[in-house]
């Protein structure tokens, strides 16, 4: 019988944002891996709870050589809980090896869902949420970075990004180049912390304010592209592309309904152009 494998998302800041059954799964586990063992124990005191599993270490250093060992652990009935030092793990953390470890051998995963500094920058940010998509953290060398930027550079969607406070600056300039120096921006510090603070702005004025020095944890929030108009299209090219539907089959009132809507045109206009290149000498 096999055990289970249990995501722990655990504070950002906020010792009190901890989620209730954090609690009960430290003190139940039969392993507790984490990515800093000093810090589990000053979270396992801040809760006043007495784990009485085994503690292993999971960091980015080891997470290759330890994930056998636990998912042999899991294997054989143990429950293993996997809490990093923020936040939820897997997500720009260890974690995804051991996932995929146990799914491989379908070992259940299940999750306490907990504090997420991805989603609590992207609620506070006032940029849209209806769609984003999280990029992590940017590559160091500063041409890397920028070719990522620039792959993403008509991305419609809210971008977030993790980046290290001695980076800021570089980044934010990096991502001016790339998306435009009047992209909207937010940049969320230490977020639920004492110093919480988010600076709204332009990509290049944000850009400025960092170059003068920023500490704490941060999280970037980056505006997606603005809709680019679709070129528009003469009468003789809708006539050809009627034209074109017509050859393939379709009857002319449904090829000019067609077309109409690709080009955003009412049906009429499509249809004065086609009478336009038939008459045409």
């Amino acid at each position: 019988m096999t055990g289970t494998l249990v995501l722990a998302g655990t504070p950002i800041g906020e010792i009190a944002d901890a989620p209730p059954r954090l609690a009960a799964e430290l003190a139940a586990a039969d392993v507790i891996a984490a990515e800093d063992t000093r810090r589990l124990r000053r979270l396992t005191q801040a809760l006043q709870v007495q784990p009485a599993g085994r503690v292993v270490s999971y960091f980015e250093g080891n997470e290759s050589a330890r994930t056998p060992e636990l998912v042999e652990a899991l294997a054989g009935g143990a429950r293993v809980l996997l809490v990093t030092d923020a936040g939820m793990p897997s997500v720009s953390d260890p974690g995804y090896r051991l996932v995929a470890a146990a799914v491989e051998r379908d070992i259940p995963v299940t999750a306490v869902p907990g504090p997420s500094a991805v989603l609590t920058a992207l609620a506070v940010s006032g940029l849209p949420v209806d769609r984003f998509c999280f990029e992590g953290f940017l590559p160091r060398k500063a041409g890397e970075r920028l070719g990522r930027l620039r792959e993403v550079a008509d991305e419609r969607r809210t971008l977030v990004y993790f980046e290290a406070p001695h980076r800021l600056d570089a980044t934010l300039a990096a991502m001016a180049e790339a998306f435009g120096a009047d992209r909207r921006a937010a940049v969320c510090r230490e977020l639920t912390k004492t110093y919480e603070e988010v600076r709204r702005g332009p990509l290049a004025e944000l850009a400025a304010w960092a170059a003068e020095g920023v500490r704490g944890e941060i999280t970037i929030v980056v505006e997606g592209a603005p809709e680019r108009a679709a070129p528009a299209l003469d009468a003789a090219e809708l006539a050809r592309r009627v034209a074109v539907r017509e050859e393939a089959g379709e009857r002319r009132k449904e090829a000019i309904a067609v077309v109409a809507q690709e080009a955003g045109l009412p049906k009429r206009e499509v249809f004065d152009a086609v009478v336009a290149a038939k008459n045409a000498p």
